[in-house]
C-alpha cells in the first residue's frame, strides 16, 4: 500500500534551487535514507511533506488512512507538561484512565471510612485500563524513556535541556505507532549507547521510514533505499548505505568515461570539419548538423567535494598537560585527579554520556574554563583550533555576508602545496557558489553554517584540533572528506563525538567518562572500546558469580556445624525432589536473565510480546521462589 506520493515538486528559494520536479513514493515497510550535501533541502523536503514548507508546483499526496509523523531537528513540546504527559499527549483517553486510578488509589489510602464506591469506581477503571491495554503503554513508555537516557518521568518538559527534549519527541513518535515516521537526524544528541538501541528498535520497526542522517553506521543497518538529493534532483537506490556507495561510484565512473568519449569524438569531428568538409551531400549536412548538436550537449558535472586542504603549522614537542585536574558543578564532580600529557601525534576520542563533562573537559583545555584544582599547561607553539557544539553563537551577526564572516579571519589563505588563494575561493572549495557567498549568513542552512564555521577554524591554520560533536548537521559527504583531512593533518586532534563511524576513522585512543569524575583509557578506536568494555564485563559477572558461589558454600558449612542434632531421615521422594531442584533453579534463573535482558535491553515493539514477556517473567520469579524455598527445606533435612 502506498502510504506517501510526490509528483513533479519543484522548490525554488531564488539562490538556489532545491528541486526540479522530483517525483517519489514511499510504501509500506519502505526505511528510505535521504542524503544530500548540506543546503541541498533535505529538511525542506521533510518539512514539504508534513506541509511546514510551500511547494511551489505539483503534488504531495498522502494516504488518507495512514498516519504520519514528523521529527524534526528541534521538536515543539508543551513546556508546562510532564515527559510522561508529553509522550502520552496524543494517545486519547489511555492515559487518562492511568491518572484516575492513581487518583482514586490516593483516595482510597486516606480514607477512614466507608470505601465501598472508591473500591467500586476503582474496579470499574481497573477494567478499563486493561482493556485499554493501557498498563502495558505506560510500561513501555518507561522502557524507552530509559534507553533514550530518561529517567525521571515527572520532570516538567520546560526544564529539559534542547537535546533531552529532542529524546522525549523520539520517544513520543515512536509510541505513536505511526504508519510513517519523518525523521530529522534523530541521532543528534543521543550518546552511543542510545544510537546504538534506537538503531536497534528502528531496525525491527514495523511502520515506514523517512530519515535524515549522518550517522552513516545507522544508516546503513536502518534503511532499505537511499534517496539522494544531488542540485535539485532526486536520484533513487534500491538499497542501503553500502549499496548507494557501491552504485555511486560506479555512475561517477560510467558519467567520467562516456563524457571522455563524447570528447574525443567530438574531436575527430571536429578535425572532420576544420579539414574543409563540403556540404554538398545530404550526408555531409546530416554529419555537420550532428557536430553541432554534439557541441550543445551538456553534461552534468562531477558534484565537487569540500577541499579542506589548508596549510598546517609548525609544533613542538611540548603540547598541553593537564595536572592533577578537578571540576565540578554544585556539589558535583565532573573531572577528578585527571593527569594527561598530550604529544603531537595522538588522536584521542573523549566519550560518555551526556552531561558527564566531556565539553567541560574541552573548555579546560583551551582555557575557557579554569580547574577547580590542578594545572593546565600549553605549549608554547600551540595555537588550538576549537569546533565546538555552539560555534553559531549569539554573537554572530547574522545579516552578516558569509564573504566578509570569513575575511575576519583572512583575506588570503595558504592552502598544503603553498599556494596563495582568496577567502573567495577557500569559499568555493567548500562548496559555496559565489552568488552564495554574498548573501547573509541567516539564509544559509544549518549544515552550510557548520561547514562555514569549520573553514573559519581551519583557516586559522591550527596545530592543535579539538572537535566538540563534530559530526552534527554535517553531511555524510563533507564529513567522509574531514575524516580524510585528519589522518594527514600535522598536530593532535582531539574528538568528542557520539558518532560510531566517525570515531572508528578519526582516533587511536579513547578517554571513557566512566562516573564520579573517573577517565579511563582505552587504547584502539571505539570498536575496540567496545570489545574492552564487553570481555571486562563477562570478567566481573564470572567473578560475582564465583565469589556468590563461595559465600553459599561457607553458609552451607557454617549451617551444618552448628547444628549437632541428628538429622531426620530423609525419604527417596525427598532425594529425587533435592535433585530435581538442584537442576531446576539454575535453568529457571538462566531463563529468567534472558528475559530480564531481553526486557530492559532489546524490548519488542509489539504490545502483545511485551505483556507475554513480562507476565513470564512474574511467573518465573514466583517459580524460582517456591522452588528456593523447598530447596532450603529440603537441604536442611539432607545435613
Amino acid at each position: 500500500m502506498t502510504l506517501l506520493a510526490l509528483r513533479d515538486i519543484s522548490k525554488d528559494f531564488g539562490i538556489k534551487e532545491i528541486l526540479r520536479e522530483g517525483s517519489f513514493s514511499i510504501e509500506e515497510g519502505d526505511r528510505v535514507g535521504l542524503i544530500g550535501t548540506n543546503g541541498s533541502g533535505k529538511s525542506t523536503l521533510l518539512k514539504m511533506i508534513a506541509g511546514l514548507e510551500p511547494i511551489d508546483s505539483g503534488e504531495i499526496w498522502k494516504n488518507a488512512s495512514s498516519k504520519i509523523v514528523y521529527l524534526p531537528q528541534q521538536p515543539d513540546l508543551d513546556e508546562e507538561l510532564t515527559v510522561l504527559e508529553q509522550v502520552f499527549a496524543d494517545s486519547g483517553d489511555s492515559m487518562a484512565l492511568v491518572r484516575e486510578y492513581e487518583l482514586i488509589s490516593a483516595r482510597l489510602a486516606e480514607a477512614t471510612g466507608d470505601t465501598d464506591q472508591l473500591m467500586a469506581m476503582l474496579s470499574r477503571v481497573s477494567q478499563q485500563i486493561d482493556q485499554a491495554n493501557a498498563w502495558e503503554l505506560e510500561t513501555q513508555a518507561k522502557v524507552v524513556l530509559t534507553k533514550l537516557g530518561i529517567e525521571d518521568f515527572t520532570v516538567k518538559i520546560g526544564t529539559l535541556s534542547g537535546g533531552y527534549r529532542k529524546r522525549v519527541a523520539i520517544a513520543t513518535a515512536l509510541l505513536a505507532e505511526p504508519d510513517l515516521i519523518l525523521m530529522d537526524e534523530p541521532t543528534n544528541h543521543l550518546d552511543a549507547l542510545s544510537v546504538e538501541w534506537l538503531q536497534t528498535y528502528l531496525s525491527r520497526y514495523q511502520g515506514a521510514l523517512f530519515l535524515i542522517t549522518h550517522d552513516r553506521y545507522f544508516l546503513d543497518q536502518v534503511t532499505n533505499r537511499i534517496l539522494e538529493i544531488d542540485r535539485g534532483d532526486l536520484l533513487p537506490y534500491a538499497g542501503n548505505y553500502s549499496y548507494y556507495l557501491e552504485k555511486k561510484a560506479a555512475q561517477e565512473d560510467a558519467a567520467v568515461s562516456s563524457q571522455k568519449k563524447h570528447a574525443g569524438v567530438l574531436r575527430r569531428e571536429l578535425k572532420w570539419l576544420q579539414r574543409g568538409a563540403k556540404a554538398r551531400s545530404t550526408k555531409q549536412k546530416a554529419r555537420i548538423d550532428r557536430i553541432r548538436d554534439m557541441q550543445n550537449t551538456e553534461f552534468k558535472q562531477a558534484r565537487g567535494n569540500v577541499d579542506i586542504t589548508t596549510a598546517g603549522r609548525r609544533i613542538g614537542k611540548k603540547v598541553v598537560e593537564l595536572e592533577n585536574v578537578t571540576k565540578g558543578y554544585d556539589g558535583r564532580t565532573l573531572i577528578k585527579d585527571f593527569s594527561y600529557l598530550f604529544t603531537p601525534e595522538d588522536r584521542i576520542g573523549i566519550i560518555g554520556p551526556n552531561g558527564v563533562g566531556k565539553s567541560t573537559l574541552m573548555n579546560i583545555i583551551t582555557g575557557r574554563e579554569r580547574p577547580d584544582s590542578g594545572t593546565v599547561e600549553i605549549g608554547t607553539t600551540i595555537h588550538i583550533g576549537y569546533f565546538d557544539q555552539y560555534s553559531d553563537d549569539v554573537n554572530i551577526n547574522e545579516d552578516q555576508r558569509v564573504i566578509d564572516y570569513l575575511k575576519d579571519v583572512a583575506e588570503l589563505v595558504t592552502t598544503a602545496d603553498g599556494t596563495v588563494i582568496t577567502a573567495s575561493k577557500m569559499l568555493e572549495r567548500f562548496l559555496f557558489p559565489p552568488d552564495q557567498q554574498y548573501a547573509p549568513i541567516h539564509k544559509l542552512s544549518g549544515g552550510e553554517r557548520r561547514r562555514l564555521f569549520l573553514l573559519r577554524v581551519l583557516m586559522q591554520a591550527p596545530n592543535v584540533l579539538i572537535l566538540d560533536e563534530p559530526t552534527n548537521d554535517l553531511d555524510v559527504q563533507t564529513l567522509g572528506i574531514l575524516e580524510d583531512y585528519l589522518e594527514s593533518f600535522n598536530g593532535c586532534v582531539i574528538v568528542v563525538s557520539h558518532d560510531r563511524y566517525f570515531l572508528d576513522r578519526t582516533v587511536e585512543t579513547v578517554f571513557s567518562f566512566e562516573g564520579l569524575g573517573k577517565l579511563k583509557q582505552y587504547p584502539g578506536n571505539y570498536s575496540v572500546y567496545l570489545d574492552y568494555k564487553e570481555k571486562a564485563e563477562q570478567t566481573e559477572k564470572l567473578k560475582q558469580e564465583a565469589a556468590a558461589k563461595k559465600v553459599d558454600k561457607a553458609q552451607s558449612a557454617n549451617a551444618k556445624s552448628k547444628n549437632s542434632s541428628p538429622s531426620k531421615k530423609v525419604s527417596y521422594k525427598e532425594k529425587r525432589e533435592y535433585a530435581s531442584l538442584e537442576e531446576k533453579i539454575p535453568t529457571l534463573e538462566e531463563e529468567k536473565e534472558t528475559l530480564e535482558k531481553q526486557l530492559y535491553t532489546d524490548p519488542p515493539s509489539d504490545y502483545g510480546d511485551m505483556q507475554a514477556l513480562s507476565q513470564r517473567l512474574a511467573d518465573l520469579t514466583t517459580e524460582i521462589d517456591v522452588a528456593t524455598e523447598r530447596w532450603m527445606e529440603l537441604a536442611e533435612l539432607m545435613e
